[in-house]
């Protein structure tokens, strides 16, 4: 069984405090959007939100579970934590909320080179990587959130076996690489509802990375 877990928890402080899984692109939500890829890929999707008040929100929205974080405030990683106890399936997706273009066929990828590792996670180079529009074994994941000491992303992917795929090994299933697409800013999604440009931009960069993967900026 295959599972997603979308982080929708974090506090928008980079989308002038607006809660950008309801920003809308090509007429539909970045929920709506995500939700509706994944179910192709994935027997069960489950939302991690920051609280019970927040889940209110996705009561709308049809055939997702949406559960809260156990360990509150700790970003990505509370999130992740929360995700893996609750997900039925040994092979978890793990998505942020503003990436609206996630491709069906990328995620399959995936999901098919995992193999024996711990989580294939995408890369531009040795420094910038994908680790939340990437796939994890669920065991593993639980087993290191148990009792893990730091909230960084870092450790946490360096333990693994980790296949680490790099995104032009991904051209031949979205040749603009536009799943990697996401939006921090509301002057980010005034761009991409004009017209996304020709020349795509990791999803996450330099300084976004190393925040993320530092556990220091929410989802």
């Amino acid at each position: 069984m295959r599972s997603a877990v979308i982080l929708v928890g974090g506090e928008a402080r980079r989308a002038n405090g607006k809660e950008k899984y309801f920003f809308v692109y090509q007429g539909r939500t970045f929920i709506e959007r995500l939700i509706d890829s994944l179910r192709e890929v994935v027997e069960e999707i489950i939302l991690v939100a920051r609280d019970p008040e927040q889940c209110t929100r996705f009561r709308h929205l049809d055939g997702v579970r949406c559960i809260t974080d156990i360990r509150t405030g700790i970003g990505p990683i509370g999130g992740l934590h929360a995700g893996a106890l609750a997900a039925h399936g040994e092979v978890v997706f793990v998505s942020a909320c503003d990436m609206p273009c996630i491709q069906t066929s990328v995620v399959t990828y995936l999901f098919e080179t995992l193999g024996e590792h711990d989580a294939a996670i995408p890369c531009w180079n040795y420094d910038m990587i994908e680790p939340l529009h990437a796939v994890y074994r669920r065991s593993v994941l639980t087993g290191y959130l148990e009792s893990h000491d730091s909230l960084s992303l870092r450790p946490l992917i360096r333990s693994m076996n980790t296949k680490y795929v790099p995104v032009e090994e991904l051209k031949r299933f979205d040749p603009e690489l536009r799943t990697f697409i996401n939006i921090n800013k509301v002057e980010d999604l005034e761009r991409i509802n004009s017209g996304i440009p020709e020349k795509n931009e990791p999803s996450m960069d330099p300084e976004t990375v190393r925040d993320r993967v530092a556990g220091k900026i929410g989802r």
